[in-house]
């Protein structure tokens, strides 16, 4: 299959000043060198240079369109192979018509993720490192686009490495006891054990620490945006969105369904939910409404009760507070630009002072305050800065958490001098644990699972 020459758009589809077409295969360059007339022959340009010219049609050589092509030869390439770009005007037609060209040529349309799964495979990159490639894709903030920068950069897979190296020491160690026992002294060796055991589980506890920070960078905060009809839930949304994406009006139940936003707050990404009033009602639409916004209430990181200032509180709301107890949650008084009348007593029975946020978004008070009780709710105030490796990835905190627990048995193991064949059992599985983060030890299903994720043309 690497034999194959492939080719894909690697820029969105759609109207748009330039189009890049990437073609990667051992004969990449004399498979396209047909199509492109040039003052230099491609199958003779140098790597890593451009050049204009156009593409043609290889029948009778009417020109189809006009050109650059970036040449790059491996392995000095993004897949270790020969690759070539091809920048067409952005444009459904002229994008069309380069690639039924090429796809004429034995050459085949790419799979989803397979010029990144060619990088992995050639070795540019470890598996770690090609997952971090999407997330740097769908990054929905600056913090989230530098951490996932960061772990392309190989600042995790160094990690790893420095992990497994430990392990590897360990389990020699413990061949060597294995092989020629009349040398070693066995309570030594299970010393010996416990101490690397516990030096790698500290490295893992280090990464994990991290890992609730990195999951809500790299997915964001599940936001979700209830209470009664008319409380301005519709214009918190908006006010977060800097945008009219939710209609305001003055009478209950306008919205019907749960509006999505994603906004990002002092760099933390948040999924906002504009729910429909949570009320009893006889409306059959706005009914299913309600039925959604329980549904993702449910669901929900994070919940903004929005209350008004200006009314008692409501036997509506107060069985949501009972909901939300014990959640996180902050709760919005809205409208204290108008006189107040909220029982605020009450309120503190359920929420602490800090949990609790005056505002008024008509007159867009208080979003400040809002924003700042955020990020102190899931990160204390601020984003650890530096060179903090975050881990983000769901499948590499199972596999940390997993090594953890076979070091945690070896080390057991070891304080009650169990034989070291059998320890050994357990620090060869972690250490397998943690080649799976990297892939040196991962399944062709598993990769083909992982690299399936990723757009055409990446």
């Amino acid at each position: 299959m690497l034999s194959d020459t492939i080719a894909a758009v690697s820029t969105a589809l759609g109207e748009g000043g330039i189009a890049i077409i990437r073609v990667s295969g051992p004969q990449a360059i004399p498979q396209v060198a047909p199509l492109f007339k040039s003052r230099i022959p491609l199958t003779e340009a140098d790597s890593h240079t451009v050049h204009y010219g156009h593409i043609v049609s290889p029948l009778d050589g009417e020109q189809l369109e006009e050109v650059l092509v970036t040449v790059m030869k491996g392995p000095r390439s993004f897949t270790t192979e020969d690759v070539v770009e091809i920048s067409a005007h952005g444009g459904v037609i002229s994008v069309r018509r380069v690639m039924d060209l090429l796809l004429q040529q034995d050459i085949r349309l790419a799979e989803p993720g397979e010029f990144t799964k060619r990088a992995f495979l050639g070795g540019r990159i470890d598996l770690s490192q090609a997952e971090a490639v999407i997330d740097l894709i769908r990054s929905k903030s600056d913090r989230a686009f530098s951490v996932a920068l960061k772990q392309v950069s190989g600042s995790l897979s160094t990690r790893i490495h420095e992990l497994r190296h430990t392990l590897i020491e360990t389990l020699a160690h413990i061949e060597v006891n294995i092989d020629y026992p009349e040398h070693d002294v066995e309570s030594l060796t299970a010393d010996f054990i416990k101490d690397k055991s516990q030096e790698v589980m500290q490295g893992i506890d280090k990464l994990l620490r991290t890992a609730n920070e990195g999951k809500i960078l790299r997915e964001g905060i599940t936001t979700a945006i209830v209470g009664r009809p008319n409380v301005g839930k519709s214009s918190l949304l908006n006010a977060l969105a800097r945008d009219n994406k939710a209609i305001v009006t003055d009478i209950p139940g306008t919205t019907r369904d749960v509006i999505e936003e994603y906004v990002t707050i002092n760099n933390i990404p948040l999924k906002l939910l504009d729910t429909a009033g949570i009320r009893e009602t006889m409306d059959v639409v706005e009914r299913i409404g309600v039925e959604r916004s329980k549904a993702a209430f449910s669901d929900a990181d994070l919940i903004l009760l929005v209350l008004n200032a200006n009314e008692e509180l409501h036997e509506d709301e107060l069985a949501l507070m009972e909901q939300i107890h014990g959640r996180q949650a902050l709760v919005i008084m809205n409208k204290m630009d108008l006189p107040p009348r909220l029982d605020t007593g009450k309120l503190r029975s359920f929420f602490d002072e800090a949990s609790i946020v005056p505002m008024s978004v008509l007159e867009e008070e208080g979003l400040d305050t809002l924003e700042e009780a955020i990020s102190a709710l899931f990160f204390g105030g601020k984003l650890e800065s530096g060179d903090l490796t975050y881990v983000s990835n769901v499948r590499h905190i199972a596999l940390l958490k997993k090594a953890h627990r076979s070091l945690q048995d070896a080390y057991e193991a070891a304080e009650m001098l169990i034989p070291i064949d059998m320890i050994q059992i357990d620090v060869r599985l972690a250490w397998e644990q943690l080649g799976e983060i990297i892939g040196d030890t991962a399944a062709d299903s598993l990769l083909d699972q992982i690299f399936s994720q990723f757009c055409l043309g990446k």
